[in-house]
């Protein structure tokens, strides 16, 4: 075979069982490849035949086939209802949405109280974006309508709005405070509208633009930690319809201790009846929910405990009038049938937009992560831009119905998934459910305590406090996602939904460039007889080989850490250009007595080694380093930080090792280019292993490739690199 054909033969691997250990074995013989040979010889790029004009033509082409799946993609409802099979599925859904319903009617009327809006406008919001889904949505078991978290972030907005103060403009100086009152509750139904529509718009928007990649900047432990503390503040906001005293509503930062001081403040005014009711209706609620959970497998459908509150405490206030002979708060009018559509009120447009986007996202990340666990366990699967989608239309369309924000709500949504559902059928059964209510028997819960509505509240959101669990398991598994869980609660706490939201995500992104400014570094070394390569500090096995570095870290190398790279390069290979450089001026010059202690063959022999140089850390005591031992009796010069000194066992190789690199950008190959021209003014050669074929692209379009670097330097494996050090330098062994 011709040498040429031989550096170009195709590797031969020969594979078989050791008898000894059983194991699969295997042996390879290629050459020693570089980057220089992979492009000239064996990788050879396409080319790229379709022009920019032809790839924009044929992603607009039209055609029946496309239109047609354009329609069926933004209406799931034609995929699957032509397939529904009746008599396997129609029964499961029957009674799911019965059952999801029998929820969904108090829980609307309870949310609505978190928003600040009369509560019929809980029943408008569990109606029609409910019925919308049905059509627009992916998802088989999610139950949309009102939700805590989202509630309380409308309400906050619209108490900030319209405060408790809130005077209406009047012709008069005499006007009533049932006048103000409900003048204040119709400037807050304008302002909750007005937002869910532009987060209606916003999340069209994202969805249109395939954004819905956007959750994944809310990661697990900071919406969890945001729950929880949205659990906080809904509980605090109960406070005074559990006691039943007449406190002012706070909004913004510190508004829980606002709340809590002011509850604690009034609470000598107590109404008795009010606390008694609330408590009696908290303790069989969560009677209800234990014996769910433990007998959910011999239960046919759950105990409706909520709905069974609802009809006794309406029907004990109405025989009893809590309402006129104990002053017990009760829910008050609730007018009969739809209202007609009404545009929003866009003057209040400006002062909402950043609140919008952060509900937004928050609702989005809600639904999409409880689908696609839905869609997990079921095997189906679902399309997270056409939740969005189908979200900001249920959203939008719904706000002309003055209804508020919606999303999916996990303890509704586990009913409805508990109790058999199917498919979206359910979930329109469910909303068929709460219309009869508000066509004809609405009027029935005008009677209903307030209290009743808050211990509902209360028990529902007792499951976000087992998230408190977290934090002992994040501290013996990530130490940052127990910093990411305690900022966003503690922010959220204090500085209210929205400010802790955006604070949290700022605190979580951070993080990420905390964890590319503090990667792993290390050094390693060869287990015997392998190609694998790992840690010596760690593995006993890995062995250095002499007279080579292999340097490796796990983060990619970009502005914010190209210094912090280099520095970690120099100080875990102990082999710095600097103080290399210095050494050999020192020595250049002349000393005083060097013809009494020197002679000249010591004097050639320095000479010869200057390029030899292994560096020490010096150790005033003295006594063993990692590579070597200093010397005893040295003069002033050791109190120098580093000792100088020729070693066999010099470095004359650093192999970086950039398997776990993603990306560079020009500030980053500025500095290693740098660092590697450093290291070759001392003598020692920088090779580089493990680069992916995307990063070698970014290193072309960077021109790091040219005099000082060249692809000849670069090595498809660590293993490679060392082959080729130690061909060139036979005295390189592991």
């Amino acid at each position: 075979m011709e040498p040429e054909e031989e550096e170009t033969a195709a590797a031969a691997a020969v594979v078989q069982v050791d008898d000894a250990d059983g194991l699969l074995m295997y042996k390879i013989e290629r050459p020693v490849f570089n980057e220089a040979h992979l492009r000239s010889r064996l990788l050879h790029r396409k080319e790229k035949t379709t022009t920019l004009r032809q790839k924009l033509a044929l992603h607009f082409q039209c055609s029946s086939q496309r239109a047609k799946a354009a329609v069926l993609t933004f209406l799931p409802i034609l995929t699957w209802l032509p397939k529904y099979p009746v008599r396997e599925y129609l029964f499961h859904d029957v009674v799911s949405g019965l059952s999801t319903g029998v929820v969904q009617l108090p829980q609307g009327l309870a949310y609505a109280m978190l928003a600040a809006v009369p509560p019929v406008y809980g029943l408008y919001s569990s109606f029609y974006p409910v019925l919308l889904y049905t059509f627009f949505g992916t998802s088989r078991h999610i139950s949309i309508g009102t939700f805590a978290v989202i509630s309380l972030m409308i309400g906050s907005v619209a108490v900030r709005e319209v405060p408790d103060s809130y005077m209406p403009p009047t012709n008069g100086s005499n006007a009533s405070a049932i006048f103000d009152v409900a003048h204040r509750d119709a400037r807050r139904v304008q302002v909750a509208v007005v937002l869910t529509t532009l987060v209606g718009i916003i999340q069209m928007i994202l969805g249109l633009l395939r954004f819905g990649f956007v959750a994944i900047y809310l990661t697990e432990p900071l919406v969890r930690g945001f729950t929880t503390a949205a659990a906080v503040h809904v509980v605090v906001s109960q406070l005074k319809y559990l006691l039943g005293v007449k406190t002012k509503r706070f909004s913004g930062p510190l508004s829980v201790i606002f709340s809590v001081k002011a509850v604690l403040g009034d609470i000598t005014s107590t109404n008795v009846t009010t606390l008694i009711l609330g408590l009696v209706c908290l303790v069989f609620l969560y009677t209800v929910k234990h014996l769910n959970e433990r007998f959910k497998n011999k239960l046919p459908i759950p105990i409706p405990g909520e709905i069974i509150v609802v009809i006794v405490s309406t029907g004990v206030s109405y025989g009893m009038t809590l309402a006129a002979n104990y002053k017990v708060d009760v829910v008050g009018e609730i007018p009969t049938g739809l209202l007609p559509p009404v545009a929003p009120d866009f003057s209040l447009l400006h002062t909402l937009v950043t609140d919008s986007f952060a509900i937004a996202i928050v609702g989005f990340s809600m639904g999409i992560s409880l689908a696609k666990i839905f869609a997990l366990k079921h095997n189906y699967s679902v399309d997270s831009n056409q939740e969005l989608i189908a979200l900001g239309l249920c959203n939008f369309v719904s706000s002309f119905f003055q209804t508020f924000t919606i999303t999916c709500s996990m303890s509704r949504s586990l009913v409805q998934e508990s109790t058999g559902g199917k498919t979206q059928i359910a979930g329109l059964l469910a909303s068929l459910l709460v219309l009869l209510v508000i066509v004809a028997i609405g009027f029935v819960f005008e009677p209903l305590p307030q209290t009743a509505l808050a211990a509902i509240i209360i028990v529902n959101l007792l499951g976000m406090f087992k998230q408190f669990r977290d934090i002992p398991t994040l501290w013996r598994t990530s130490k940052i996602e127990l910093a990411i869980w305690l900022v966003t609660f503690a922010a959220s706490v204090l500085l209210g939904l929205d400010y802790g939201l955006l604070f949290a995500i700022a605190f979580a992104l951070l993080t990420v460039i905390y964890r590319t400014q503090s990667p792993k570094n290390a050094v390693l070394g060869q287990v015997a007889d392998t190609g694998l390569y790992c840690e010596v500090d760690e593995y006993e096995e890995a062995v250095e080989c002499e007279g080579i570095k292999i340097f490796h870290s796990n983060a990619s190398i970009y502005f914010a850490n190209s210094d912090l790279y280099v520095s970690a390069l120099k100080e875990k290979t102990g082999v710095n250009p600097e103080h290399i450089q210095a050494s050999r001026k020192a020595r250049n010059k002349p000393k005083a007595n060097c013809s009494l202690t020197c002679s000249p063959k010591r004097n050639a022999e320095d000479k010869d080694s200057e390029t030899t140089h292994q560096v020490l850390p010096f150790n005033k005591t003295g006594g063993d380093q990692k590579n070597g031992r200093l010397g005893e009796g040295h003069g002033e010069a050791d109190s120098e930080a580093l000792v100088f000194r020729p070693s066999l066992s010099s470095v004359r190789f650093i192999i970086l090792d950039w398997t776990h690199a993603g990306f560079i950008d020009s500030v980053g190959a500025k500095a290693v280019k740098q660092v590697i021209k450093e290291y070759a003014a001392v003598n020692v050669q920088v090779l580089i292993a493990g680069c992916n074929r995307s990063l070698l692209s970014e290193l072309d379009r960077l021109q790091f490739f040219s005099e000082i670097v060249s692809p000849e330097m670069v090595f498809p494996t660590v293993h490679d690199a060392v082959l080729h050090c130690q061909h060139s330098h036979p005295n390189s062994a592991c």
